[in-house]
Formats: structure tokens, sequence, C-alpha cells
């Protein structure tokens, strides 16, 4: 637990002084950029690495979003990178809005748990009409530990699916049948 909040805080020192760096970065290539456009001299702090910092002006479009923040970044490469475990509940999941007409579903059915995505549109007063958008999964349950995920290298294993060692008929763990 104490090696975990020490990796974290020096990741989080790293970003820091990495994003800093890119502002800084950042920041003398928009001195360069306004000195050029106003043809006026290059400032002296610039000059040494001016040629450097105006070759990468050219690769800088002008829609870029500049230097993000570690802060607002959780949705930044969302379809272009396979999210981490932990952050997949956040791309399913993200804050609603109050129009969002969205139904997630968890259903168990034979120790089975189904996960579907809808949205709904009211069609009249009475009736409402669902569409599938996905992600559509199933879950197995393979474990269940007493603690956080934070304690899992000192929790205690409540239950353990062991699928091989169960000879007996199949019994059914989580439905109600």
């Amino acid at each position: 637990m104490l090696r975990r909040e020490a990796r974290l805080r020096r990741e989080y020192l790293y970003r820091k002084a990495r994003e800093e760096a890119q502002r800084s970065a950042q920041e003398r290539k928009e001195r360069l950029r306004r000195a050029l456009e106003e043809n006026r001299l290059i400032p002296t702090e610039l000059r040494r690495e001016a040629l450097a910092l105006q070759g990468s002006l050219e690769f800088d479009d002008a829609g870029g979003e500049g230097v993000t923040s570690h802060v607002d970044d959780e949705y930044r490469w969302a379809g272009v990178e396979d999210p981490k475990v932990s952050d997949i509940l956040r791309y399913l999941f993200p804050v609603p809005k109050d129009d969002s007409h969205r139904v997630i579903t968890f259903a168990n059915q034979d120790d089975y748990i189904s996960f579907r995505h809808h949205v709904y549109k009211k069609t009249d007063h009475r009736n409402v009409e669902l569409t599938e958008v996905g992600p559509r999964f199933e879950l197995k349950l393979y474990m269940i530990r007493l603690g956080t995920l934070e304690q899992e290298a000192t929790a205690d294993v409540e239950w353990r699916w062991h699928p091989y060692t169960n000879t007996a008929r199949k019994r059914v763990f989580l439905s109600t049948e």
C-alpha cells in the first residue's frame, strides 16, 4: 500500500513536471512566432534555440489544443488506444446529462451477468421504443474478495469459481432459480 502511494505520488510529480516543460516550450514558441509575424527582433533568450523552435513551429497546427493538463485528459485517447481495465467504466458511464435517454442493464442469468446499453425514445405518452447501441458483453463471476482493490494482496477470498474441480451437477450460485 505504501509503495503504491509512493509510486502514484512520483507519477503525479513526473506528469506535473512534464506539463510545465511543455507549457514553457509552448510559451517560447508563441513568443518566437509573434516576433516573426510582427517582424521584430527575436528576444535575446530565444536566439540560441530560435532555429530549432522555428522548425517545430511548422508542425504546430492552428486548431491544436496546446498543452493539455493531466486533470482533464481522461477521454483524450478514447477510441485511439485500448483503455486500461480501470478506465473502461469511465468510458461506459460518463457523467449523465439532464436530458439523457440512456438505459444500462446488468442482467443475471445462469451465473452470467449480461451487459446491455440502450437508448430510449418516447413514441407517445404510453409507449417507449428501445434501441440497442452497444457495447454488449457477458461477465462470468470467478472470485469474490472481501475488501477493496487497494487491499488486493491482503484481502480474503470469500468465494472462488473452480471450473474443473466440481464434477457434480452444476450449481447456480447467483440466480434465484
